[in-house]
């Protein structure tokens, strides 16, 4: 039979950190994500300081124009204080300035800080519905109309019009792409949450198979070797007073077995350990060991017949740790819950497919197929290479209990 070297399990694959879908450049970091989250953070501050640098400016303006006068100042310092609350009552806010500027229209002289009304239109597109946006606009426009024929500001009422009206497009439309933004950004914070808590369910996911997988490989190591231990350990009480040195040759190989079952138990739980390198472990065993094994269970007392049929091909590892795993734990229920005389093992090779068969002809006391972990285990075993697993008493024999298994896919 053709042999290969037999690693140990490799590990899960960890969690990324990060799905690979995450976009180029983190857009809400660097010098930009520190001042939209100050702009976001505090409102009513980022908006009083644009109104005061806005009033500043239009002050200015207003002491070197033809229009200055106490009124206009009082009518624009009112005019441009309603940006303060801009974000928090957007449409209120558009209303109010449309109103100021409806009554300095009647009564006064364009000033620079009509601004304001593209500003505050500007803020309804970004934070209110587009319908809103939309019955602002018109709003607007309506004004630039009325202001085009009073006014007339580019020199005649056409070229007027066309530029107060080029205004109200350009602070609509800055409005609606600033909303389009603020949805893409919050559509991608909740992504980022989202991704988040898929992968820490991942890690939990991930976590759990492999306590599965730990929690099996330890039953396979402890329940085999203390069934064994057990059962050399009253062979020795029974023969220690009349045959010594066949007490202290039981003795003995139970000693022999306690320590390896401690070495694989090491082994296993040394991969859960981080700081320490995996290179010491010792290799799984496989179906070059189950010749050991079966004579481990024959100083038991048990005479077990071991056989292989067909001609061996190549498998994986993990595949002939599954074999020795399911003879293991079938010799181990057959001295525990079984008063076997004689056991039997069969690896029958059947390419693509690997048959196992324990059989023993004891009482049919094994537990019930449906009961216990290590059935259980050995059938999960089983599933991991597309096969089946079947355990219960022997149908052709009048006494005695049968595991069967069939891999499927061994290589």
């Amino acid at each position: 039979m053709g042999t290969m070297t037999r690693l140990p399990a490799p590990p899960l694959a960890p969690v990324p950190a990060w799905p690979p879908e995450q976009p180029p450049d983190d857009i809400t970091r660097g010098l930009f994500g520190q001042g939209r989250r100050l702009i976001r953070t505090h409102p009513l501050a980022t908006d009083a300081l644009l109104a005061a640098v806005l009033l500043g400016l239009c002050s200015a303006w207003l002491s070197w124009s033809a229009f200055a006068s106490y009124r206009a100042a009082i009518v624009q310092t009112v005019l441009i204080s309603t940006l303060v609350f801009r974000r928090r009552y957007p449409s209120a806010v558009f209303l109010a300035a449309c109103a100021i500027a409806f009554a300095q229209w009647l009564f006064g002289d364009p000033l620079l800080g009509d601004v304001t009304l593209l500003v505050a239109l500007y803020t309804v597109a970004a934070h209110e519905s587009r319908m809103r946006a939309l019955l602002a606009a018109a709003v607007l426009e309506a004004g630039a109309i009325m202001a085009s024929f009073r006014w007339q500001l580019a020199g005649t009422v056409p070229r007027s019009l066309l530029f107060l009206s080029a205004m109200v497009l350009t602070a609509l439309f800055a409005g609606l792409t600033a909303a389009s933004g603020s949805r893409y950004l919050a559509w991608m914070d909740e992504r980022a949450r989202r991704l988040e808590t898929e992968r820490d369910q991942q890690a939990v996911i991930v976590a759990a198979a492999e306590r599965t997988r730990i929690a099996r490989e330890l039953h396979d190591i402890v329940s085999h070797s203390l069934s064994v231990v057990i059962t050399l350990a009253d062979a020795a009480a029974v023969v220690g007073r009349s045959d010594p040195a066949g007490g202290v040759e039981a003795m003995t190989e139970a000693s022999e077995v306690a320590r390896r079952a401690l070495t694989d138990m090491r082994a296993m739980l040394g991969v859960l350990r981080t700081d320490e390198t995996s290179a010491g472990l010792a290799p799984q065993p496989g179906i070059d060991d189950l010749g050991a094994l079966v004579e481990r269970i024959r100083a038991t007392g048990l005479p077990v017949a071991f056989s292989i049929e067909g001609t061996a091909f190549p498998l994986s590892a993990t595949a002939e740790l599954t074999v020795y795993r399911i003879v293991q734990e079938a010799l181990t229920n057959t001295l525990r819950h079984a008063t076997a005389r004689h056991a039997m093992v069969t690896i029958a090779y059947d390419q693509p497919q690997l048959r196992v068969r324990v059989a023993d002809d004891g009482t049919a006391t094994a537990p019930d197929a449906h009961c216990g972990h290590g059935i259980e285990g050995m059938r999960e075993r089983a599933a991991l290479h597309g096969g089946v697993l079947r355990a219960g008493p022997d149908p052709d024999a009048p006494t005695g209990w049968l595991v069967e298994a069939t891999l499927e896919r061994p290589l």
